[in-house]
C-alpha cells in the first residue's frame, strides 16, 4: 500500500519519476488494483517539435496517426498529451515484452509537467518493477543514442527475474454491502443505515470518519473511512450487513477498500478538498466519487441524489440499477429512470414516498415523523433520509423496519454526534454542526433559520481546515454571513495543515465581509466562541457552531450548563412557532 519515490533516476531538468503508488483495491483508474505512476516530464515537454518527433519514429510510433502522435510545441497542452501518449506506449511496450497484454490508462498530474501511468496489478513486486522500468525507460528514450528496442528487451529481462511477489488483498464480501460517497452527509447516512439495519433485527458493522463499529459499539475509533476501515468491518464475526464510508482521501491513496457492493450510494459532489492528491476541480471530484458505482453487482442498486447534477450524471456509468431521489417527485430524470424499470424516492405532500414503476407513489411516512430532517427544515437531511431509505429498501430490509428505524433515529450527541445536535439552554436555541465548506454551511444556517423564532437573532460561529483553496475559504465566510446576523470565527489551531492561521482567519473574516457582515470576531477555540456566543445573544436567539475540533468539550460546556438536548416532539414544536413568522 501507499507509494513512494523510485530511487536512482537523473536530473529533475530531465525527467523523472516523482510517486509508484499500490492501489490495493478498486480506484479512480479500474474496477480492480492498480499501479499508480506519476512522472516529471519537463524534459519531454521541453523538447522541440522535430526532435519530439523523430523520438517518437523511434520508438515505433512513425506508422501511427500523424494527428493523434504530433507533438505539438514545447510546453503547450497538445505536447502534455502527446508526452501521456509516449508514457502509455512505453508501459504498454515494456509490459507486452514479459509476455503481459496490459491495460493503461494515461492522464494528467497534480503539476503541470507531471503525467500519470496507471495500470492493473497482480503480483506487487512485479507490478512494482515494471513502474520502476518505465519510468527509467521514459527517461532513457529522451537520449536517443540507444535503441529504443534494445532498451525495452533489456527491461523485459530483468523483469522475467523478478518475484512475483504477495496477491491483492481486496476482500470480496459474501455479506451484502452499502458503500456510501459524497461530500456532505456521509456519515449521517451511514449511521442512519446502520441504524435501520439494527431496526430490522440484524448485525451490522459499519465504517466512519468516528470510527469502526458493530451494532452501536465501537470496535477502533478513529477516521476509518477508507481501505483499512472497510476491511476493519468486514473482519467482525457474525455481522450480516456493512456499510462503509468511502472517502474522497481513501480511494485516491489506497482504492475502495471492497472488489464490489450491493448498493452504492452517492450523497452530493460541492467544493471541498480541491487541489489534493491532483484533484483540481468539483468534476474530477465527482469523477473520483462516481468509483463506487462503477462496482456496483449488476443485479444492485446505484442510489444518486438527482438533484445534484454530477451525482445524476453518474448513472451513465454505474453498473447496479438506479434509484434516485430528489426533492422534486417531477424530477425529468426520475420520470426517465421510471420508464427504464428504476426506482425512486422523493418528497411528495410532505412524505417521503418511495416511486416504483407503473405503480402510484406509496408512501412510507411523514417528514415530520423523521427525526432526521428536524421536522422537514433541513434538506440536507431530507436527502440523507431518502438516500438511507432507498438503500435500506434496495439491500431488501423490510419496509416496516425501516419506516421504524427512521422514526427512532434522532440527532443527539450519542447517535449522530456534531451533526445538528441540538440544545435549549436560558431561552436560546444551540445547534453544533460539522459544517466544513459551503454546502454544510448553507444547510446549517438554512436549520438556525428555520428554528429562529420571530424578533430572534441567528449567531453562528465557523471556521474550517486550512488545506482548503481560497476559493473554498471565501465561499464559506460568504454562506456563513449571508445565513446569519453575527457571524464569528473560531480559531482551529490543530487544523492548519501548513496553512499560516492569520492568513486562514483572514480569508474566511474576508468573505463574511462581502457576505455584509462588519467586525466579524476571531475567537481562541470553539469553546470561548460558544462561551461568548451564549453571553452575548438574548433569549430568543439561536446560536449555530461548527464543531470540527473540540465536539466533546463543547458538549461538556452545554451540560455543565444544564442545557436540555431537544426532543424531536420538541424540535416539531419549534418549527412551527418559527413558522408563525
Amino acid at each position: 500500500m501507499g507509494g513512494g519515490k523510485v530511487p536512482g533516476m537523473p536530473r529533475r531538468d530531465v525527467s523523472e519519476p516523482v510517486e509508484l503508488r499500490v492501489l490495493d483495491g478498486p480506484n479512480l483508474y479500474f474496477t480492480r488494483p492498480a499501479i499508480k505512476l506519476t512522472l516529471a516530464v519537463p524534459g519531454w515537454l521541453g523538447l522541440s517539435e522535430g526532435r519530439a518527433a523523430a523520438l517518437a519514429a523511434r520508438m515505433g510510433l512513425s506508422d501511427a496517426s500523424p494527428v493523434s502522435y504530433r507533438p505539438g510545441p514545447p510546453r503547450s497542452e497538445a505536447r502534455r498529451r502527446f508526452v501521456r501518449r509516449i508514457a502509455s506506449h512505453v508501459t504498454k511496450r515494456v509490459a507486452e515484452e514479459t509476455g503481459t497484454s496490459l491495460a493503461v490508462r494515461a492522464r494528467p498530474g497534480s503539476e503541470p509537467d507531471h503525467v500519470v501511468v496507471a495500470y492493473p496489478w497482480q503480483h506487487r513486486t512485479a507490478a512494482e518493477a515494471l513502474g520502476q522500468e518505465v519510468a527509467a525507460l521514459v527517461t532513457n528514450a529522451l537520449d536517443g543514442r540507444r535503441s529504443f528496442s534494445r532498451l525495452v528487451r533489456e527491461a523485459g529481462i530483468r523483469l522475467r527475474d523478478v518475484e512475483p511477489g504477495p496477491i491483492p488483498v481486496v476482500p470480496d464480501p459474501a455479506i451484502p454491502v452499502i458503500a456510501v460517497t459524497g461530500t456532505n452527509g456521509k456519515t449521517t447516512t451511514v449511521r442512519l443505515l446502520a441504524h435501520l439495519v439494527r431496526a430490522a433485527g440484524r448485525t451490522v458493522a459499519y465504517s466512519s470518519t468516528d470510527g469502526v463499529y458493530v451494532g452501536d459499539r465501537l470496535v477502533e475509533a478513529g477516521d476509518y473511512s477508507g481501505f483499512g476501515g472497510a476491511a476493519r468491518a468486514l473482519a467482525q464475526p457474525g455481522v450480516d450487513v456493512a456499510v462503509l464510508e468511502t472517502a474522497r482521501g481513501g480511494m485516491l491513496l489506497r482504492g475502495i477498500g471492497t472488489l464490489h457492493n450491493d448498493v452504492a450510494v452517492v450523497t452530493n459532489v460541492s467544493a471541498d478538498h480541491l487541489d489534493l492528491h491532483g484533484i483540481r476541480t468539483v468534476d474530477q471530484l465527482a469523477e473520483v466519487k462516481s468509483s463506487v458505482t462503477r462496482i456496483t453487482r449488476p443485479g444492485g442498486w446505484d442510489v444518486l441524489n438527482a438533484d445534484d447534477p454530477r451525482v445524476l450524471a453518474m448513472r451513465r456509468i454505474a453498473r447496479g440499477r438506479p434509484w434516485l431521489f430528489s426533492l422534486d417527485p417531477d424530477h425529468p430524470a426520475i420520470r426517465t429512470v421510471l420508464g427504464e424499470g428504476g426506482r425512486a424516492t422523493s418528497v411528495i405532500d410532505g412524505a417521503l414516498s418511495v416511486l416504483l414503476p407503473g405503480r402510484d407513489p406509496h408512501r412510507l411516512l411523514l417528514l415530520e415523523d423523521v427525526p432526521v430532517t428536524l421536522a422537514g427544515i433541513s434538506r440536507n437531511n431530507v436527502q440523507n433520509a431518502m438516500a438511507a431509505a432507498s438503500a435500506a429498501l434496495a439491500v431488501g430490509l423490510p419496509e416496516r423496519a425501516v419506516v421504524r428505524g427512521l422514526k427512532s433515529f434522532v440527532l443527539d450527541e450519542v447517535s449522530n454526534p456534531g451533526r445538528a445536535n441540538l440544545y435549549e439552554l436560558d431561552g436560546r436555541i444551540v445547534v453544533i454542526d460539522y459544517a466544513h465548506n459551503e454546502a454544510g454551511m448553507r444547510g446549517m444556517t438554512e436549520v438556525l433559520r428555520g428554528l429562529c423564532r420571530p424578533g430572534g437573532e441567528v449567531w453562528l460561529s465557523f471556521c474550517t481546515a486550512g488545506d482548503r483553496t481560497n476559493q473554498i475559504l471565501h465561499d464559506l465566510g460568504y454562506t456563513a454571513a449571508r445565513g446569519s446576523d453575527h457571524p464569528s470565527i473560531a480559531e482551529l489551531p490543530r487544523y492548519l495543515r501548513g496553512r499560516d492561521p492569520q492568513d486562514l482567519y483572514e480569508r474566511l473574516r474576508a468573505g463574511a465581509e462581502d457576505g455584509g457582515a462588519k467586525d466579524v470576531p476571531v475567537l481562541p477555540d470553539e469553546v470561548h466562541a460558544l462561551t461568548w456566543m451564549l453571553d452575548e445573544s438574548r433569549p430568543g436567539d439561536v446560536i449555530g457552531i461548527t464543531a470540527l475540533g473540540q465536539r466533546r468539550e463543547l458538549f461538556a460546556l452545554l451540560r455543565g450548563r444544564d442545557a436540555a438536548q431537544v426532543t424531536p416532539s420538541r424540535v416539531r414544536a419549534l418549527v412551527r412557532r418559527a413558522r408563525r413568522t
